[in-house]
């Protein structure tokens, strides 16, 4: 014969007075039990630690988790030490881990940290504050490029700004011009090879000019001149050489 089965109402007694609870043979209350395990219907509150293997919700359904005060997720080993802790709070949300790391779908690494590197693995590395991006200290990367149509500025403030590759510096303006200023100093060397200048126009609009060799001449022909130093002067130019009347100049 099969078994009838009964709901049973047991009422408990608290400090609010008493409290009807539904007992079950399948459970208590929203609290079913089933072949996987337990099954919980709506909300529920748990007020000392919750252990178990998996926990998820209905098919189709979020699953929320919700605190007052922040929510933390603990991975302890065999002898109950944590070995990774994330922790989301009110101000915060906090990752303790030897190692963090953030990939696609289908496992490409996008970002990781530790405690030697921080790697970012996409494609492209954009940053969107008005103020750009500080970096206390070096950066190392193959590419440095803005968006189209916006500029790129390369800047230090109160400091140096250093450049170093092993094969080469490249500074690319297709569209437009490069423009370097100092408050000093723009110095180009090469150690062992040479520099060029390569345009159909090189100006330098602000030589200085040694002294006329005639008073009563209003040619504006001039002469390029260079100092021992390697200083640039501007000298009238005559039948002959001027260069040498307007050494002056280089002291």
């Amino acid at each position: 014969m099969p078994q009838e089965q009964y709901a049973h109402r047991s009422t408990m007694q608290t400090s609010e007075g008493p409290q009807v609870m539904n007992f079950t043979i399948d459970g208590m209350g929203n609290l079913r039990i089933t072949e996987k395990g337990l099954k919980l219907e709506g909300d529920s509150e748990f007020l000392k630690p919750l252990y178990a293997k998996e926990i998820r919700s209905r098919p189709g359904n979020p699953l929320y988790f919700q605190s007052a005060r922040n929510v933390t997720v603990n991975i302890l080993n065999e002898k109950t030490k944590v070995l990774t802790r994330l922790v989301t709070g009110p101000q915060a949300v906090e990752a303790h881990s030897q190692k963090f790391e953030v990939k696609t779908l289908s496992g490409k690494l996008l970002f990781s940290a530790d405690d030697n590197e921080v790697v970012v693995g996409a494609e492209r590395l954009r940053v969107l504050g008005a103020e750009g991006t500080v970096f206390p200290k070096s950066i190392e990367t193959p590419n440095v490029r803005a968006d189209p149509f916006k500029e790129l500025r390369l800047e230090s403030p109160t400091r140096a700004l250093v450049m170093e590759a092993p094969k080469g510096i490249e500074i690319n303006a297709e569209a437009g011009s490069l423009k370097a200023t100092c408050r000093t100093e723009l110095r180009l060397e090469s150690k062992d090879g040479e520099i060029t200048l390569n345009s159909a126009k090189i100006k330098l609009p602000n030589l200085p000019q040694g002294s006329s060799s005639s008073a009563g001449s209003r040619q504006k022909i001039y002469e390029l001149c260079v100092c021992p130093n390697g200083r640039l002067f501007l000298s009238q130019a005559g039948s002959s050489s001027t260069c040498q009347i307007n050494t002056s100049v280089c002291l």
